[in-house]
């Protein structure tokens, strides 16, 4: 997530400049046939390549509004763990202290931080779909640091899972969801020992089915891609609607000089301002490219290694713990 108060100009163009490159080119070449060569059949009616942009423009907006629905709804999904660990933390305290429970305390909390490491990492892995292989992508991610690329699952685990559990969870697929059914396995233990009451109870694995619901709501986000019709249609129709720009740009910047001083020169304006429609377009559908995957790892993700460190800290503070470790700050304006 970009923490700062908005990406540079500077920083657009970097990010894109191999577009402006492919861009630049496709505007040179018909310019230069139809000045050097005469090869004026090269021009061709703006209204078809208007109608095209017209068409293009509402395929990515809509392409952009379905990738903010992805992001918003994964930020919202996050914000659900952040509301229910916060009251399953409170609960499973208030209730165990009372019983002179407080190592059982440390270790359901210490579990449930194994459970947001374990999610937060499979979250992080790729998809075939996804865009953190793109050279733009790639570049730009050497300005941030992403823990769940650097650090190994097993180091992370083993600061909060005992050597019993970190080796049965390493043997799972699906890790998180296995560390939470330990989490309910304790929890009923408790109960069957009297350190809860069956209301209580319920309270508790209310709790532990809404960790499981946001759970799935992520993993549908991350396993099931902005769908590649969609996706398809809109990079055909954007790269036509590129490719034809400058031939419907070529006979009106032509005539723009006819009897003036730039007269035969003007037909080189065609360049900078095909380059620049085109770039907008090709921008604004990056753009959305860049945040319909909202967990890849990218600087427009959602800051779920961020929130996972968050919600630590609120609930080792709950223990009156002192060594709490720090909170997460932005690296060059990125907050993963």
């Amino acid at each position: 997530m970009h923490a700062g108060k908005k990406y540079s100009l500077k920083e657009f163009i970097l990010w894109t400049r191999r577009d402006i490159y492919r861009l630049t080119i496709l505007a040179v070449i018909p310019t230069v046939l139809y000045h050097f060569c005469g090869f004026t059949f090269l021009s061709i009616s703006w209204v078809p390549v208007a109608l095209l942009g017209t068409a293009v423009s509402f395929i990515i907006g809509f392409k952009n509004n379905a990738s903010y629905a992805r992001l918003w709804e994964a930020r919202q999904i996050y914000g659900g763990i952040i509301n229910v660990s916060r009251s399953f933390g409170v609960m499973v305290r208030d209730l165990l202290r009372s019983k002179n429970k407080q190592q059982d305390v440390q270790i359901i909390f210490y579990r449930h931080f194994a459970w947001l490491t374990a999610l937060r990492f499979q979250l992080r892995e790729n998809r075939v779909w996804e865009n953190m292989n793109d050279l733009r992508n790639i570049e730009y991610a050497q300005n941030y640091h992403t823990a769940e690329k650097t650090n190994k699952l097993e180091d992370v685990l083993a600061q909060y899972l005992s050597a019993e559990e970190l080796a049965y969870i390493l043997t799972k697929k699906n890790k998180a969801t296995q560390i939470m059914a330990l989490q309910s396995n304790h929890i009923n233990k408790l109960a069957t020992a009297g350190s809860f009451s069956d209301l209580q109870l319920q309270s508790l694995q209310a709790g532990i089915a809404a960790f499981y619901d946001n759970q799935g709501k992520a993993e549908r986000i991350k396993n099931f891609p902005y769908p590649r019709h969609f996706s398809s249609i809109a990079s055909i129709m954007l790269n036509l609607f590129v490719f034809l720009v400058p031939y419907g740009l070529l006979n009106d910047f032509n005539k723009l000089g006819s009897g003036t001083l730039i007269e035969g020169y003007s037909i080189w304006l065609n360049i900078p301002f095909a380059i620049l429609l085109t770039w907008v377009f090709n921008t604004l559908d990056v753009v959305g490219e860049s945040s319909t995957n909202p967990f890849e790892g990218s600087a427009n993700d959602v800051p779920i290694t961020n929130i996972s460190r968050t919600m630590e800290i609120d609930m080792r503070d709950m223990l009156d713990e002192t060594n709490l470790p720090p909170a997460l700050t932005p690296e060059n304006n990125i907050l993963m």
